[in-house]
């Protein structure tokens, strides 16, 4: 593709005009990943995407990792090839959905009077598919490229561990990354605050490790009418508590304190970080604001799987449980050190995965792109970085040496009571503003063409 003048954003070939078909269409394609495999529509989801990048001018490569887990993957050749690629990744599925919970069906991609596109997948994260398919469409018709290659992932299986995606295609299709340095992904660029303050988008550089333990009590069998000290479901209810129960102390990162710092003079908050123990109160004072920092200011402990006993008057042998620890940037042997204290009697722990916590620069060109997009877009848009409390496919672009950032730029509604965004991911009535669906074509746009 030729570089050429941009036409009026008016018009058929603008970078917003397909976003919401695009969008509306992924979400009808039913791609729920239950885990373990389980996982259905990742194909058909592919296929729309492949045939999208297609019409677009390119060539994609279309993979299976598994009968039916399929990632998608193009390069769109830069105009100077001198420069480092980048890595634009989203994933095609989505969690599972109860249509008895919902207000309309959560597969129906239905655009509401409103101007709300529902569905699940809506924010999390067909959104972004649908804004760099659309993006990529425009350039194709208006003869644009960009300044470097763009190489675009479309993949399956972050909503389980990613071993069917990102991780997959890490490890047996780097070539396929090949050049690549940044990435941008999900969980960031989003407008986040409270009614009549600054709109702050804060863009993801750095994210929580995850840590996942299955803790295991052993003790000794026998009939319930006879209670014995050796009952394993005692020894590992007592640790959970432990674990569930402990404080962990205030560790800010330098993405956090960022954060804080920048958040806090938005919106005339006095912010001392040299004293722990005023943090928690700081993230108070930040009203909504303070929500994005408040799981990532410490380490999280959460129990989350039991299983134990057969029967109601047998006291079984073993009993199971799995834990949820999300973990800060060089704390992992603390936490695990911390973890063998909080342990009862006969009960042990193992690995289910872990993947460590990750980050890139802020003072780079590539956020400084992203933060001037957003603000030619919203001339007031208060840019911020940000720590994601959660864990994101970045994990596995990251191990390749690639700085990850969280942009899937969003304008939303500063009231909660008129949008939750932070209730949409993973929620009942997954819902995504279609102006907001737009935005977020035009700052992509304009930033993968900038950068």
């Amino acid at each position: 593709m030729a570089e050429a003048v941009d036409t009026d954003d008016n018009t058929d070939t603008a970078p917003d005009a397909a976003v919401v078909d695009l969008c509306s269409a992924l979400v009808r394609i039913d791609t729920t990943n239950r885990g373990g495999g389980d996982c259905e529509g990742e194909r058909e989801a592919a296929e729309l995407v492949a045939a999208s990048l297609a019409s677009s001018g390119l060539a994609p490569v279309l993979l299976e990792s598994a009968p039916r887990r399929a990632n998608v993957v193009a390069r769109v050749p830069g105009t100077d090839p001198s420069l480092p690629a980048l890595l634009v990744h989203a994933h095609l599925d989505v969690v599972p959905a109860q249509a008895a919970d919902w207000t309309v069906p959560p597969f129906s991609g239905e655009v509401d009077a409103d101007g709300y596109l529902w569905g699940r997948g809506a924010v999390d994260m067909k959104d972004m598919c649908a804004a760099v398919l659309s993006t990529l469409r425009s350039w194709s018709l208006r003869g644009l490229a960009p300044r470097r290659d763009i190489v675009v992932a479309f993949v399956a299986d972050e909503e389980a561990d990613g071993d069917y995606g990102a991780h997959w295609l890490a490890e047996r299709h780097p070539e396929l990354l090949d050049g690549c340095v940044a990435a941008i992904g999900e969980s960031g660029g989003f407008t986040f605050g409270s009614p009549g303050t600054p709109r702050l988008y804060p863009i993801g550089t750095a994210e929580r490790g995850t840590l996942h333990l299955r803790l295991t009590a052993t003790g000794r069998a026998g009939h319930a009418s006879r209670p014995n000290s050796a009952n394993p479901v005692i020894a590992l209810v007592d640790t959970l508590s432990r674990i569930a129960g402990h404080r962990w102390p205030v560790h800010l990162t330098p993405a956090v304190e960022a954060y804080l710092t920048g958040a806090a003079a938005a919106l005339g908050v006095d912010a001392d970080l040299a004293d722990p123990s005023t943090v928690d109160n700081l993230v108070a004072k930040l009203g909504r604001a303070g929500t994005l920092a408040a799981a990532t200011i410490r380490i999280s402990s959460t129990p989350t799987v039991l299983s134990a006993g057969s029967k109601v008057n047998v006291i079984p042998s073993t009993a199971t449980a799995e834990v949820d620890i999300r973990t800060l940037p060089g704390t992992v042997d603390d936490v695990l050190s911390t973890v063998d204290s909080l342990l009862g009697p006969g009960v042990r722990y193992e690995f289910i995965a872990r993947r460590d916590a990750v980050a890139a620069p802020p003072d780079s060109p590539w956020y400084d792109a992203m933060a001037a997009a957003l603000r030619t877009e919203d001339p007031d848009a208060v840019v911020l970085p940000y720590c994601l409390g959660g864990g994101t496919d970045a994990k596995a672009f990251a191990a390749m040496g690639i700085d990850c950032y969280g942009f899937a730029p969003l304008r939303l509604p500063l009231d909660p009571a008129e949008y939750d965004y932070r209730a949409m991911a993973h929620g009942v009535d997954e819902r995504v503003p279609v102006d907001g669906l737009r935005f977020g074509a035009r700052v992509l746009d304009r930033f993968l063409r900038t950068v």
